[in-house]
């Protein structure tokens, strides 16, 4: 049977309902698929999925075909960029550049999106056929009686964490979805509570965490460990959503998110590394602050985050994804390490042997000052093998301590979290000393209100997450994206270069994505999300939506 939801584009709509996984191979390293290198590659239309699973190579080449939808679609790929186009360009500190001719980029970057946007549709599509994947990998695999079991639950649960991590996006773009859970299901589904998709990401994580801590030696495979980060984090976004379960529950969830940070932390895998910019080294993957990560190569998987932010290398031409304005980093105290980690004001050029001074900042996590004067990878393709961080250490202090706050105010467990980050933030790794701010404020926070506590924590995820696909859904969760982007988004004189109406354009509406039009066609017991029919007012958006 067809599934309707997944069929955006007709004929991969065919292959994800087939599911043909051999040529999913050939979007994966060698190093990575060493079990399934010898695998036949059989024509697309003679692949039997019902005879498919008959080795421990097939069920793991299925399983890498989940992986091989995050990175597909090139430009408008799940965690190639649209991460970065849908959840930062839709806030303050990121506009589309002059060098953007996408009409669908504009609407993002102005809060003038429709439900006809490319990002939105292929969002939406590759979230359900990675889903779809999942679904028949799960089913497939628990009939597989020639597995022993344990080499079959962690199978099923490496599935259902991608499963789970597919539905946390969702959610969050969309609000309630359909939920889908077996091959063939589906068509003419209607979308259910926000709260039901919550149970779900919680029943698959959990799960998850059964795998064992050393699932693999690569933090793109999930382990117990990262489905416990991630658990932290839904609990967290969960206690603060809106919903009947989310008011009614929220002291309980803020707990949870709580313990599940606190098993990440006790666990002692992981820690903050010195160099905060090492976190997007090429050569420093898999590194001791990288929980879960999405794996990037440039020549077969290539992050075109990197392209879109240094697309026009070492020239005052405006790329594609641009700041807003010069004072994001000119407000970032020189002692943060954050704030060269983050913005590249200055950059070396190896073809003048001098730096480049930038009047607006580029975006420095996605630069690959390792390759970028190599001639075999130009400028265009600098951060093109950065991975993308899904999750990392650094956030699991920050949701503990902002947890910690929200049910209890600032305790001193909150305040040692958060000042873990902000001592490294003001580490010297060159020097080996400790700094502090500048301004002669103290380095460790302390003696602050419950509101204070939340502003300066909210403070520190700005300048933590630059550019990692954090920032749209912290202002959603939040319920402050209105109020925030007003007062935030440099007005005209403030603007460098191209100008933004954002501040303007900016409504209640912008709090969820709408649903792609194409899927209401072909579903018509999709609702559409409220205000892209033209309805005005607050809507279903009350005063705690500012």
């Amino acid at each position: 049977m067809k599934t309707k939801i997944f069929n955006k584009r007709t004929a991969r709509g065919r292959l994800v309902l087939t599911i043909v996984f051999y040529l999913l191979i050939l979007s994966f390293p060698p190093s990575l698929l060493s079990s399934c290198a010898d695998l036949e590659q059989t024509s697309l239309s003679s692949i039997d999925r019902d005879n498919f699973y008959k080795s421990r190579q097939d069920i793991e080449t299925a399983i890498n075909g989940i992986y091989q939808e995050f990175t597909v679609d090139g430009f408008y790929g799940m965690y190639n960029n649209q991460s970065v186009y849908i959840n930062d360009l839709q806030t303050d500190y990121v506009k589309a550049g002059a060098q953007t001719n996408s009409a669908h980029i504009r609407e993002l970057s102005n809060f003038a999106i429709q439900p006809t946007n490319l990002f939105v549709g292929y969002a939406w599509e590759e979230h359900y056929t990675a889903i779809n994947r999942a679904n028949v990998v799960i089913d497939k695999v628990a009939d597989a009686s020639w597995l022993d079991e344990q080499t079959k639950q962690n199978y099923i649960n490496e599935a259902r964490f991608l499963r789970a991590l597919m539905y946390f996006n969702l959610v969050r773009y969309f609000g309630g979805v359909p939920i889908v859970l077996h091959d063939g299901e589906g068509e003419g589904a209607p979308r259910n509570t926000i709260d039901e998709v919550y149970e779900q990401i919680v029943s698959d994580f959990t799960a998850a965490e059964s795998l064992p801590a050393d699932y693999s030696n690569r933090d793109s495979k999930p382990s117990s460990l990262s489905a416990s980060a991630l658990l932290s984090k839904v609990y967290l976004v969960w206690a603060q959503t809106l919903t009947e379960k989310g008011h009614a529950n929220q002291r309980e969830y803020y707990q949870k998110a709580i313990n599940y940070a606190q098993k990440v932390i006790d666990s002692g895998k992981y820690r903050l590394i010195d160099k905060f910019i090492d976190n997007w080294s090429v050569d420093k993957k898999n590194g001791p602050e990288h929980i879960f990560t999405i794996e990037h190569d440039r020549t077969i998987n290539g992050n075109v985050s990197g392209h879109c932010t240094f697309a026009t290398n070492w020239s005052d031409a405006e790329p594609v994804l641009l700041a807003t304005s010069d004072k994001y980093y000119e407000q970032t105290d020189p002692r943060d390490q954050r704030r060269d980690g983050s913005w590249a004001k200055k950059l070396y050029d190896p073809n003048t042997g001098k730096d480049f001074v930038f009047t607006i900042p580029r975006f420095r996590k996605y630069i690959d000052s390792l390759n970028y004067a190599n001639p075999a990878s130009s400028g265009n393709a600098a951060g093109q093998s950065t991975n993308t961080v899904i999750i990392r250490y650094a956030e699991i202090l920050l949701i503990k301590a902002e947890a910690e706050n929200e049910l209890n105010g600032p305790t001193q467990a909150a305040y040692d979290a958060i000042n873990q980050v902000r001592c490294r933030a003001y580490w010297s790794p060159y020097l080996n000393i400790q700094n502090t701010p500048s301004d002669g404020s103290d380095l460790e926070l302390s003696g602050l209100s419950q509101e204070e506590f939340r502003e300066r924590l909210r403070e520190e995820r700005r300048l933590e997450f630059v550019l990692e696909g954090q920032r749209w859904f912290d202002l959603i969760r939040w319920h402050i994206l209105v109020k925030y982007v007003k007062a935030n988004t440099p007005t005209d004189a403030e603007t460098l270069g191209t100008k933004t109406t954002k501040a303007q354009n900016v409504s209640k509406r912008n709090y969820l994505l709408p649903l792609p039009q194409d899927q209401i066609i072909l579903n018509p017991n999709l609702e559409q999300n409220w205000g892209y029919s033209g309805e005005t007012g607050d809507g279903p958006y009350g005063a705690e939506y500012e």
